[in-house]
């Protein structure tokens, strides 16, 4: 008998945590409070991706205006690629982007990378502040930052 009722308890218990996390924040209870930070971390997520495609953008461009720089760049690249992705963003980079030609120049195409790399992973981590960022979110958000802050440190290297 006390296994059934552990067994029961066990089942109330998951019942419970299911039917809150299924809420749709219409009650008055803490569920409202719930569906704002679900809305804020999609917004962040959503920036995130907009951002790191942007990013990918200012390489691609980069990489057609200076194929020799290729394997220095590519495996950065490829890591925005997986940053915009971990962020539930579209495989291809967005076409609003910032600029409209990398410098011609090496070292300038560098050096601006260098900076958008550093000015993202900046945002990012103050993000990382705002009061409804998730757990979940705040880790990834912190890990392409500092990501992003070494491959600012790798484009200043050269």
């Amino acid at each position: 008998m006390p296994l059934a009722t552990r067994r029961s308890l066990l089942v109330s218990l998951a019942g419970a945590a299911l039917l809150t996390g299924c809420s749709d924040g219409g009650g008055d209870g803490g569920g409202a409070e719930g569906a704002p930070s679900v809305s804020h971390a999609k917004r962040l997520r959503s920036k995130a991706a907009r951002e790191s495609a942007d990013l990918l953008g200012q390489y691609d461009r980069a990489l057609a205006a200076l194929p020799s720089l290729a394997a220095r760049l590519g495996p950065l690249r490829d890591e925005v690629a997986q940053h915009m992705k971990a962020f539930g963003g579209a495989t291809r980079p967005s076409s609003a982007s910032s600029a409209s030609t990398p410098p011609v120049a090496e070292k300038d195409v560098l050096k601006a990378l260098a900076a958008a790399e550093r000015e993202l992973a900046d945002r990012r981590m103050k993000s990382l502040a705002e009061p409804d960022t998730p757990a979940e979110l705040a880790r990834l958000l912190a890990s392409v930052a500092a990501a992003g802050a070494g491959h600012a440190y790798l484009l200043g290297e050269g």
